[in-house]
């Protein structure tokens, strides 16, 4: 980004500190979510469930205000809506089997999916500096597994670290359909329309999807203990 006014300096400066605060975020969620696994709760969907309804209650109002027609077909929503909170339900409950650095490391998965699905279905090309960039990524994800093979968790018998990373990288799979299909989206449409019908559709996919894999948690911690 070149740099030719104080304007953009400042607008550099925002983006840089709008980057950290998402950065900040994301790793509160990941101590939280790690923090809730080790106290023995496991309730990925009721995570899952609150970011989209904090999405909806922001968005929906918004959207609803300047009162006008989907520019997208509901259904595309349903489906990105699905993806995402199935990813989500994936990474979270990759914390009662795996460390939190293993599955923050093998979260970064989602960018060498997302770099796949752009080369294919939205045409994006990438230089030869960014292909070696997430080769040497991939490289040290791969020590992370070889990591987890080899040194299992000895001092509780209920982690399973192999286990906690492939759910991560299924998470990761899940996440870069959903974000691809979100840029794709945004690029036709407006990014308020996009978020406001995800985080709706995402409360309304995890509502139904929450108490049976709950239940079924439920029992699978009562017959292990």
């Amino acid at each position: 980004m070149e740099i030719r006014t104080k304007d953009d300096a400042w607008r550099l400066l925002l983006v840089l500190f709008l980057g950290q605060l998402v950065a900040f975020s994301m790793a509160a969620c990941s101590f939280a979510s790690s923090f809730i696994a080790n106290l023995g709760v496991d309730a990925p969907l009721a995570q899952s469930f609150c970011t989209h309804l904090l999405l909806t209650l922001v968005y929906v109002p918004i959207l609803l205000r300047r009162r006008q027609k989907l520019r997208i077909p509901w259904y595309w929503y349903l489906v990105l809506a699905f993806v995402d909170v199935q990813g989500n339900y994936l990474v979270t409950e990759a914390y009662q089997y795996s460390s939190i650095t293993s599955v923050t490391l093998l979260d970064c998965w989602t960018v060498v999916w997302a770099i796949i699905l752009t080369w294919y279905a939205l045409g994006t090309r990438y230089s030869f500096w960014q292909f070696l960039g997430a080769g040497t990524c991939v490289a040290g994800l791969a020590l992370v597994l070889l990591s987890d093979a080899n040194t299992p968790d000895a001092q509780d018998p209920n982690k399973i670290p192999l286990l906690g990373d492939a759910l991560v990288i299924a998470g990761t799979v899940c996440y870069a359909f959903s974000n691809v299909g979100e840029e794709h989206c945004v690029k036709k449409n407006d990014r308020v329309e996009v978020v406001a019908m995800l985080g709706l559709f995402g409360v309304l996919v995890s509502t139904i999807q929450v108490y049976p894999l709950h239940s079924s948690s439920a029992e699978k911690t009562a017959v292990i203990r």
